[in-house]
C-alpha cells in the first residue's frame, strides 16, 4: 500500500472525530452574550482538543510525506492511534456535561498519553518498514518534544486529583509548545 491511501483514510477519519466534537457543543439559550456563560467551559475544551487533534493530523501529514512504504504493522499502528483520538469526543462530551472535574480531565490525560504512544508506535512501525535508510527515521532524531509531552501529560494527569485546573493549564501548555512548527520533515517536501 502505498503512504498516500493510508494519509486519505487518516484525513477522513479525523474529519469525523472533528466534525462529532463540534456537534457535541450545545446552542447557547439566548441571544445575548451571557447566555454563552453556561458553555464557555465546553467551548474553551472543545478549542484545547481541536488544536490537540489538528497537531496529530498535521505532524501526521507531514510523516507520511517522508514515508515510502507502508505495510500491516504501519497499518496497524496507525488504527491504534485513530482509536486513541476517536476518545476525544466522548471526553470532551463528558466534561462539558459534568464540568471540569477530576476524573473526565485525568481521562482526558490518559487519552493524550495513549494517543503520543500510539503515535511513537506509528514511528517505530514505519521506520522498520523501511529499514535503516528510513528518511522517518533520519527526521525523528532525538524526541525531545515528545518526552516533554509524555512528562507533562503524566504529570498533569496524576495532578488532575489534586487541581483539575492545574492538569488543564499543563495540557495548553503542552498544546502551546506543539504549535512552534516542527521541522524536522518539512525538508522531504
Amino acid at each position: 500500500m502505498k503512504p498516500e491511501r493510508l494519509a486519505a483514510f487518516t484525513d477522513g477519519v479525523i474529519a469525523i472525530i472533528i466534525t462529532i466534537m463540534v456537534l457535541e457543543l450545545p446552542t447557547p439559550h439566548g441571544a445575548d452574550l451571557a447566555s454563552l456563560k453556561p458553555v464557555l467551559p465546553l467551548l474553551a475544551a472543545y478549542l484545547l482538543a481541536f488544536v490537540n487533534v489538528g497537531i496529530y493530523w498535521s505532524n501526521h501529514h507531514h510523516m507520511l510525506q517522508a514515508a515510502k512504504k507502508v505495510n500491516g504493522a504501519v497499518l496497524w499502528a496507525n488504527n491504534a492511534l485513530l482509536f486513541s483520538l476517536s476518545l476525544v469526543p466522548f471526553l470532551i462530551r463528558w466534561i462539558g456535561e459534568e464540568g471540569v472535574h477530576a476524573l473526565p480531565v485525568a481521562a482526558y490525560g490518559v487519552v493524550l498519553i495513549l494517543a503520543a504512544f500510539c503515535y511513537y508506535l506509528l514511528e517505530r512501525a514505519l521506520i522498520a518498514a523501511e529499514g535503516e535508510e528510513s528518511r522517518v527515521k533520519e527526521a525523528v532524531g532525538a524526541k525531545q518534544k515528545e518526552w516533554v509531552s509524555l512528562i507533562g501529560y503524566a504529570t498533569a494527569t496524576g495532578l488532575a486529583f489534586v487541581s483539575p485546573y492545574i492538569a488543564v493549564a499543563i495540557y495548553v501548555a503542552v498544546t502551546a509548545m506543539w504549535l512552534i512548527p516542527d521541522r524536522r520533515f518539512e525538508f522531504w517536501r
